[in-house]
């Protein structure tokens, strides 16, 4: 018996555009997927970087109350 080779007979080779569109969408996620990355440790390093400063600054004194002085009703 003679063997059937897969070569695209039960799934039918793409177009040249839709080939073309796969390529770009392709391109495009992994394009995404490096700035979402880059994003991510750049908001990490700031957030360490706000901590440390955060840790370091003296905490800032206390506010000053201010005493609320209330006018009698005249009778």
């Amino acid at each position: 018996m003679k063997r059937i080779e897969d070569k695209g007979i039960f799934k039918p080779a793409p177009t040249q555009t839709e080939a073309k569109s796969d390529v770009t969408t392709r391109v495009a996620r992994e394009i995404m997927k490096v700035e979402v990355n880059a994003r991510l440790e750049k908001t990490e390093r700031l957030r360490a970087a706000r901590k440390a400063m955060e840790d370091a600054a003296e905490p800032p004194p206390p506010k000053a109350v201010k005493k609320v002085v209330r006018k009698r009703a005249k009778a």
